[in-house]
């Protein structure tokens, strides 16, 4: 006989995360949470439907290309380095969709790689350092550390909730994109 699972609370009533500064802790479970919804909501996606734009808006593909970019452009920034040449190339590829075939899997792997490179910078951010000035950008527009890391966080919440809702009206109107764009498969 089997035992019925009991669901997990959210990261954010997990309690702690080891070797994460206690100001941080928010972040990584934003970060966790976010993760964890992606991958179950995600996890049969038909790599075939992920440039689908219902109604105009951004498709599955564009946020989960973006969800990486950004992580990884506010580690960038929150060390003081300037962007580098391949992140980019990224970056206009997240604008103008993918420049090779795309899968779901390799998507979600590739954000939830983000994830933990964001995870372990959050560990090596020591508390006295959140405060610190950061440029942002080609402005140098004025930011923090914290604030960096927060502007990550919920970004990724922000476009997580964009991706979910994106992925369940496409997946529920499946059978009329197919139809209509034959070309996508």
């Amino acid at each position: 006989m089997t035992t019925p699972s009991v669901p997990q609370p959210e990261y954010w009533l997990r309690g702690p995360l080891p070797e994460v500064p206690p100001l941080l802790q928010p972040v990584a479970h934003a970060l966790l949470q976010a993760r964890a919804e992606v991958q179950a909501a995600l996890h049969d996606f038909p790599d075939h439907l992920l440039p689908v734009r219902p109604a105009g808006v951004a498709s599955v593909g564009f946020h989960l290309r973006h969800l990486a970019g950004v992580l990884s452009r506010m580690q960038t920034y929150a060390r003081q380095q300037p962007l580098t040449a391949e992140q980019f190339r990224f970056l206009a590829a997240e604008k103008e969709g993918p420049t090779a075939p795309e899968t779901t899997v390799a998507l979600v792997q590739q954000f939830s790689e983000a994830v933990e490179q964001l995870l372990a910078a959050l560990r090596a951010t020591p508390e006295a350092t959140l405060t610190e000035f950061r440029p942002v950008g080609r402005q140098a527009l004025p930011s923090t550390v914290i604030g960096l890391l927060v502007h990550a966080a919920e970004h990724t919440t922000r476009h997580t909730g964009q991706l979910l809702v994106t992925a369940r009206v496409v997946q529920a109107g499946q059978a009329t994109y197919d139809a209509a764009s034959p070309s996508i498969h």
